[in-house]
Formats: C-alpha cells, structure tokens, sequence
C-alpha cells in the first residue's frame, strides 16, 4: 500500500470539495486495487469494535434515506404514506407478511421494493460497500462511509451500547415510524437498527440500517466516528473485477433471476 505524497493528496481533497458530506475525507492512501482498499481499512477500524459501510457511487449523494430527499414538507409526507398504502396492496401478495402492527417490518419491506422511507442502507461488510461504490457510474469518483452504530447509540440512549432491533427496543424506534416529513435540528437523532434478515437479498448483503428522525441527514454532529474513503473513477473497473474474482459480484449481491441471467450473459461475452 503506497501512501499518498502532498500532491496527491492535495489533488483528492480538491476533486472531492463539493462532496456534501459533513464528515472527514481519509485522503491518505489513494485506493487503486482490492489489497489497498483491505490495507486501508485494516489501518482505520479498531478490532474490538462494530463498523458498518455504505458505497456511494457518485460524491454527490447524501448520507439521508429516500423519503427525506424531497424539498418540501408536503412530498416527504406523502412519500411517508406510501407505506401504509402498500400494505393495503401487498398484504395477501407476501409468502411470509410481517404482522399487521408491525411497522418497522413493513418499512423494510417497502425499503426492499423501491418504496421511499426513513430507512438508509448500510452493511456489515466492507466489500459488499465497495461493490455498490463500483457497479455504477463508472465515470464518477465515489466514496465508501464508514460508522460505529453502536456509539451512534450511545448518542442518543448511554444505557444503550448496543444496535436496536425492535424487539428489545420497541420503546426506542416506535416514535420514529410515526413521525411525519418535517425537519428539525434540535429534534431525535439517527439510530442503527439491525432488520430481520428476511429475504436472500439482505442476507447475503448482510445488510444494516440506520433510521432518521428530525434530522434528516447523518454527519459527524450525531456521529464523531463517521468517516469516508474516496474511491477514484479511474479505478473502479479495476476494483469491480478484482471484487468479481473473489465472488463479490452481481449474482452474489443481487440474487435475484433477473440478476443471475445479466451476470451470465455479461460473462459469456456475447
């Protein structure tokens, strides 16, 4: 792992200047093969503690969930509702429906069809991150996030170290499912949750997520450990090839049909 001169890292913190997220920019090593991105991340991340990440494939976007992108007050409400209206529609269509009371667990289903929420993916591993970082808009630079969930939560209950999940924490995520799309500084901060692991999909991304109350966007103000890893365009087939060759590929990712079938006519090279 070569470590970035002045110069270079001068010219990254440059071409990542318009980056909107309000977190520090690891400019140190500039990631050009899987090797340097493990280097990296084996030089940032304490053994003894739990780090989630999130691959962002343009510099331009936010760390907010889908449903608090929206300007005004009166689209993020009605984003909000399309939950309830696709419970309507999709309750008897489900193998497996989460219980009718069980609001957390229609969101992550919402979250999984495409529904905007309160949601905002992360995973548990640091390559799954790095595919997404990768897969997509390959004439962008991007960037892998990286947070400790569990001191997020400290932030916001100190007799909490851990990451929420509904059933032990019911308390804590109810108020965050009702609340509606206006926006305040001084209202509940982000929490980590940990979803049930209900489809193929979010298992094999070991998928995490955080939940956003009043303050829609996630920054070093609720969490001192956010940091991100600026991923360069010109290395990112590289990155994505190398990711395949250790089976951190779009059949692994996305293991769906329609997923499986694009994988195998991209490798058969017809």
């Amino acid at each position: 792992m070569a470590v970035a001169s002045a110069r270079e890292r001068a010219k990254i913190r440059r071409r990542f200047a318009k980056c909107p997220l309000e977190c520090p920019l690891y400019a140190d090593t500039t990631i050009q093969s899987l090797s340097d991105f493990f280097a990296v991340f084996h030089s940032l991340l304490d053994p003894g503690k739990v780090f989630w990440f999130r691959g962002h494939s343009k510099l331009s976007y936010r760390l907010a969930p889908s449903a608090l992108r929206y300007s005004t007050v009166d689209a993020r409400n009605k984003a909000l509702s399309l939950v309830s209206e696709m419970k309507r529609f999709l309750e008897m269509k489900l193998p497996r429906p989460p219980a009718p009371h069980d609001n957390l667990g229609w969101m992550q289903v919402a979250q999984h069809y495409g529904l905007p929420t309160r949601l905002l993916d992360w995973t548990q591993n640091a390559a799954v991150a790095l595919f997404f970082t990768c897969c997509s808009n390959q004439q962008d630079d991007g960037l892998v996030a990286i947070l400790n969930p569990i001191e997020l939560n400290l932030a916001v209950d100190a007799s909490l170290p851990r990451v929420f999940n509904f059933q032990k924490d019911a308390k804590v995520i109810e108020p965050y499912l009702e609340m509606d799309g206006r926006d305040s500084r001084r209202g509940r901060k982000t929490i980590a949750i940990n979803p049930t692991w209900n489809t193929e999909r979010i298992a094999m991304q070991q998928g995490a997520f955080t939940l956003h109350g009043k303050r829609f966007e996630l920054d070093n103000s609720q969490a001192s450990s956010l940091i991100y890893v600026p991923i360069l365009k010109e290395f990112k087939s590289t990155l994505l090839n190398e990711l395949e060759r250790v089976g951190i590929g779009e059949m692994f990712i996305l293991p769906e049909p329609e997923h499986v079938c694009s994988h195998l006519l991209r490798s058969a090279r017809i």
